[in-house]
């Protein structure tokens, strides 16, 4: 076995050696496990790695930096206070090593792509937010931090050290918080023996997030986006709209028609780009007004839902509005609003108090993550950071994690009753805060691989979240030509069975009757409330073919 990759220890568990007994806030619902406190703290301050030491039993100091660490509701509450330091990071370290026989499931910051499974501790990786470790005795233990940190939190595990990292950078930089305390998290830890990892991961999701904001029923429903890839109109909308309504004929609980990309003005300087305008409330010559688009949908028989992206910037944007150029973002070509000026702020509320005058009863929230960092989800974790250093944005005493849970923030007040679906938001910092998310990248109109990878993956390692933190949207069923429907069939049956919100791309050239009959039945299935599906073979294989779904086994065949 390769030292490198992989811990080589025998012994006691994560969870036997650092999580102790149940604690319960009486009163207040929450409860978790005791979780023994670090061994070690060091910063990052100045950008030199700085170690703390310990004044008494829970505060650990250097210079003007404070943490305290204390035992609250049922979790560990991490608070920062450095009034004269510039802090990048913090990181607790706990002296130990996971067996060799133990297992890991990895999580992300925003969506999957294709790459979660159960697997032996890697040293090279990094473990957003959560992570579960199973043992050869099938006892359950899970690690994170509560949804809606203020801090960007991941674990790491060496061959001697469990870490927990967190970074409070704002921009490239550390933060300069002032005399004001960060919350930086609060550390949850669970452990159970005799129940399987599927449900010990929801019920520890659970304690990572008491808030979970959830539609008032199922959502279901078409978009156009896998066959039209954002060559759109309102022609195309009403078409696929009135073709896909009688599908879900008699059903009281109605479906959504979501307008994707491809609707607003273009700036002249990215002309062809469907997924960038100039600014996020004017429809281009393919689209009349939309508050009457709307009206037509509804009318149809279906609920208007509708994509943004809110921090495009107009080309007539002065630079002092803009986040700077870095690695991954091109303000020429795309320029991206800075979210911590209070004016970026009011337009983004802006566009979704429109979006409610037009009566869309859903928006698609896009690209907040790309846009502010300038990197994917994937590309955080293989570079081992959120963005590249050394840039800031105008205001820079708010972490990262601060600064984003703001803007979320404006949308979720701005939005009133319309529901969010977020799509590359930051899973953990949405949760709570919008109806839906978006829990991995995209599937695919174009090619089956990709919708197995993208689609297959994620629903079996994160449709856990449904209920717990969000809706989770496994994504599309892209019925086009160029995916076998004998394959995309079973993508749309497991989705529809799986208590997951169900969103079909139609071709009319590949929906003919015996297509039509099948998303009768599973938009049925999708407008109810079912039991979460759960993944069966997880364990074993990244692409689980055998699931129960609605008190049935379903066996799938993905290859």
């Amino acid at each position: 076995m390769n030292r490198r990759n992989f811990i080589r220890t025998t012994g006691a568990s994560l969870g036997a050696m650092l999580i102790g007994n149940k604690l319960m806030a009486l009163g207040t619902g929450e409860n978790g496990f005791q979780l023994k406190l670090p061994d070690q703290l060091v910063a990052t301050v100045n950008e030199q790695k700085v170690k703390l030491m310990k004044s008494q039993e829970n505060i650990w100091l250097y210079n003007n930096l404070t943490v305290i660490m204390g035992q609250k509701n049922g979790y560990t509450e991490v608070v920062i206070h450095a009034p004269k330091e510039i802090v990048c990071d913090v990181t607790l370290s706990w002296e130990i090593a996971i067996p060799e026989s133990s297992r890991v499931l990895n999580d992300h910051w925003e969506r999957t792509y294709g790459d979660v499974s159960w697997h032996k501790p890697n040293t090279s990786e990094i473990l957003p937010w959560y992570f579960m470790e199973i043992t050869e005795k099938n006892a359950v233990n899970g690690f994170g931090v509560k949804t809606g940190a203020g801090s960007f939190c991941h674990w790491e595990i060496s061959e001697t050290t469990l870490s927990l990292v967190l970074d409070t950078r704002s921009g490239g930089n550390g933060v300069q918080s002032g005399s004001r305390v960060i919350n930086a998290a609060q550390i949850v830890a669970y452990k159970t023996e005799g129940t399987s990892p599927f449900q010990a991961l929801r019920e520890f999701l659970k304690l990572m997030c008491n808030n979970a904001r959830m539609p008032a029923k199922p959502v279901y429903g078409i978009n156009d986006w896998y066959f039209s890839y954002g060559n759109n109109s309102e022609k195309l909308i009403l078409e696929h709209t009135q073709m896909m309504a009688p599908m879900a004929e008699g059903l009281e609980n109605r479906p959504f028609s979501v307008i994707d990309a491809g609707w607003f003005q273009n700036p002249p300087n990215s002309p062809n780009d469907c997924c960038f305008g100039d600014n996020m409330n004017t429809p281009d010559a393919n689209f009349g007004n939309m508050d009457n688009l709307a009206q037509k949908i509804r009318k149809i028989g279906m609920r208007p839902g509708i994509w943004t992206r809110p921090l495009c910037a107009s080309h007539k944007d002065p630079v002092s509005l803009l986040l700077p150029a870095i690695k991954g973002r091109n303000p020429e070509k795309q320029p991206i609003l800075d979210p911590t000026i209070p004016e970026v702020l009011e337009r983004v509320k802006s566009y979704f108090k429109l979006y409610n005058d037009w009566s869309y009863e859903m928006v698609k929230v896009d690209f907040t993550t790309f846009d502010i960092f300038g990197k994917w989800g994937f590309e955080m974790l293989t570079d081992r950071k959120l963005t590249e250093y050394g840039w800031r944005m105008n205001y820079n005493t708010k972490t990262n994690a601060e600064i984003v849970l703001e803007l979320y923030k404006a949308i979720r007040e701005s939005a009133g009753k319309t529901y969010i679906i977020g799509c590359n938001t930051f899973s953990h910092l949405s949760a709570g805060l919008f109806e839906l998310n978006r829990i991995g990248d995209d599937t695919s109109g174009n090619e089956w691989e990709r919708t197995r990878k993208m689609g297959v993956n994620t629903l079996a390692f994160r449709s856990a979240h449904q209920g717990t933190f969000y809706a989770a949207d496994g994504d599309c069923v892209g019925l086009t030509p160029k995916v076998p429907w004998e394959k995309n069939k079973q993508w749309m049956e497991l989705v529809a069975k799986s208590g997951t919100p169900l969103f079909i791309s139609a071709q009319p050239e590949a929906t003919g009757p015996e297509q039509k009959a099948f998303i009768k039945e599973c938009f049925a299935l999708a407008s109810k409330e079912l039991p979460v599906g759960e993944p069966l073979d997880w364990m074993e294989n990244a692409f689980p073919p055998k699931w129960k779904l609605n008190g049935e086994i379903v066996n799938f065949n993905w290859e």
